[in-house]
């Protein structure tokens, strides 16, 4: 496997299938469940691709994927937490960035696989904050997104558990967490090209992984039904713990 290089150049073919399997596969678990790219697609191609290759290509990639949900979400959206969240996490991410360049790459699979493991056992546990709800706290909840997006590449599990058990309508809620993301995708990228990290390869294999991405994400909404959610949740999870499990470095 491939750890030192940032895109796909040097990829045996298998190792190169595996990146786009990865792309397709977390496409599908977004179009049915909502979330998940970054869950299933990081502990797959980090081994092959390097942290700072894989989070490139998730980056490019991830930000096709929301396009034809934009206007809706705009519309929607609690504009002022927004606002609030990309602040806090504008501000952070430099920080978990620059812890990321300190670590082993190891260190960076254990925490992405650990930190999926940890947001899927508290989703099916139903743990959930229902304390009160200040603009202080949604700045501090921006940060701690910062801080995981820069140094695992998760910026999700924060946002996503703190906005389940806020009394907004579901709509607010989806519309907040995918143009946060979205503006998540923009400031990394941004950040990351800073650092001198984006190489024109990097670029090409992020636009790569955005058709099977697209693809994926077409084929899980076009399979969604509302009356399994239960059953497209439950195979979410099974694909995030799998897709955990086998990016912890003790397979090699």
């Amino acid at each position: 496997m491939q750890t030192s290089t940032p895109d796909f150049i040097g990829q045996s073919p298998a190792g190169l299938a595996v990146i786009l399997f990865a792309a397709f596969l977390s496409g599908i678990v977004r179009g049915f469940s909502g979330f998940g790219t970054a869950l299933i697609f990081l502990p797959i191609a980090t081994p092959y691709l390097g942290p700072f290759g894989a989070l490139i290509g998730l980056t490019i990639m991830d930000i096709f994927g929301p396009l034809p949900n934009l206007r809706r979400a705009w519309r929607e959206v609690e504009r002022g937490d927004l606002i609030r969240l990309v602040a806090g996490c504008a501000l952070i991410l430099p920080v978990g960035l620059w812890v990321l360049t300190q670590v082993d790459p190891d260190v960076f699979r254990y925490a992405v696989s650990l930190l999926a493991l940890a947001m899927l056992a508290i989703l099916i546990l139903g743990l959930r904050y229902h304390g009160p709800v200040g603009r202080a706290m949604v700045v501090g909840i921006g940060c701690a997104a910062g801080f995981l997006g820069g140094v695992a590449g998760l910026p999700g599990p924060a946002v996503i558990l703190f906005y389940m058990s806020r009394p907004l309508p579901v709509t607010v809620i989806r519309a907040t967490i995918l143009l946060f993301l979205f503006a998540f995708d923009f400031l990394l990228f941004g950040y990351l090209t800073g650092m001198g990290r984006v190489t024109l390869a990097a670029a090409l294999l992020g636009l790569m992984l955005a058709i099977p991405n697209l693809i994926g994400n077409w084929l899980g909404g076009k399979l969604f039904r509302p009356e399994y959610e239960r059953l497209y949740r439950a195979a979410a999870y099974v694909a995030i713990a799998l897709a955990a499990l086998s990016g912890l470095p003790v397979w090699g």
